[in-house]
């Protein structure tokens, strides 16, 4: 039975002017390294004692906050998982949410052309979680350490959906940047513990 903490990264230029980011590797802003250090302190408390294992998505906007959480915990930098990162959003990368709403309609993106699919970006996100989850435990046994790992918000979402049978995160609600979303991994099933959301904010 493994603790997994899906952190999304910290803010970027792009999420502060609502611009999609998906693939396009945006670097964290001064506000997403504040809060990266807000969310390093809170799990340092947290996990006082322990030795958890941090990983990341190998964006740099994970990676850093993900580095910045490891340098908190005392623990070894993040290992990089290319599996967590955030879906592409094919044509609609660099629009702003209004500019995507004029072209596309309300948020639907498996309308948009070369976006990879919800079915597609949920079954990679399931699989990364239990990959990193099986790494840590052989690299660990006979301990189950409580594993961190730093995401993208879509990513996130889809595996709070897997876990909650599509009940969460509710209408209207989205995961703020260095957000945080608790599991229990028992064998391959995931549960949602918890999770952080806030309102949907319109243009």
């Amino acid at each position: 039975m493994t603790t997994l903490l899906l952190v999304r990264h910290g803010e970027t230029d792009w999420n502060a002017a609502r611009r999609i980011q998906g693939s396009t590797d945006i670097p964290l802003n001064d506000t997403g390294r504040a809060q990266a250090r807000e969310t390093a302190a809170a799990l340092a408390e947290q996990f006082a004692g322990q030795q958890p294992l941090v990983v990341s998505s190998d964006l740099s906007r994970a990676r850093e906050t993900a580095e910045i959480i490891a340098a908190a915990l005392g623990v070894a930098a993040p290992r990089l998982y290319p599996q967590l990162r955030e879906r592409p959003y094919g044509v609609a990368e660099g629009l702003t949410d209004t500019e995507y709403r004029e072209r596309f309609g309300e948020f639907n993106r498996d309308n948009v052309p070369e976006a990879e699919s919800t079915a597609h970006l949920r079954a990679r996100a399931v699989s990364a979680v239990r990959r990193v989850v099986r790494d840590a435990r052989r690299q660990h046994a006979p301990a189950d350490v409580p594993v961190i790992a730093v995401a993208h918000g879509a990513l996130i979402g889809q595996l709070i959906r897997h876990a909650s049978g599509d009940t969460l995160p509710l209408p209207g609600e989205r995961l703020a940047n260095a957000s945080t979303h608790e599991f229990l991994v028992e064998r391959d099933r995931l549960s949602v513990l918890s999770y952080a959301a806030v309102a949907i904010a319109r243009a």
